[in-house]
């Protein structure tokens, strides 16, 4: 399990696909890439999808995504998106009262129960008191990181 923090956009891609009956149906499918920019995210989610749909796509909506970080999962059956919310619990050193802060997050897990074991595993490595007020399965189909390229390894005064 690991964790990344960047600027997460979610994409909506709209495509014609075969179903198991073999008719085609027009769907709208959810991604989360990370980029820099709006029209960064378009870039990028359109080289993603280029390698998986065959035929024509339409990037319907971008929207920056709420998520503080994303938890992957290195498990082979975590073929699911959570988002999960966390309150983060703080004391204040005036009033002495209990002071919660929201943060959400994307989780990958193959269960719900794994994706509570994620949040746990992860979190438990912190010295921040949390509770978890909510974990729910999203339609996100993958998330798509951003990855060095080989050429970008160096700096080009070096190569």
């Amino acid at each position: 399990m690991r964790s990344r923090t960047a600027i997460w956009f979610e994409c909506k891609i709209r495509y014609e696909k075969v179903m198991e009956d073999g008719l085609q149906k027009k769907v709208t499918e959810s991604y989360v890439v990370d980029a820099l920019s709006f029209s960064e995210a378009e870039e990028r989610i359109i080289e993603e999808m280029s390698s998986y749909i065959s035929g024509e796509f339409d990037v319907a909506d971008i929207k920056k995504a709420p998520y503080k970080e994303i938890f992957f999962s290195d498990d082979e059956m975590a073929d699911r998106w959570y988002k999960a919310k966390l309150q983060f619990i703080t004391i204040d050193e005036k009033t002495e009262k209990e002071k919660r802060s929201s943060v959400t997050y994307l989780v990958q897990a193959g269960t719900f129960n794994g994706a509570v074991k994620n949040i746990d595993e992860v979190m438990g490595g912190t010295m921040i008191d949390y509770v978890i007020a909510a974990v729910n399965e999203t339609t996100i189909m993958d998330v798509y990181e951003y990855a060095k390229t080989k050429k970008d390894d160096k700096p080009e005064y070096e190569q």
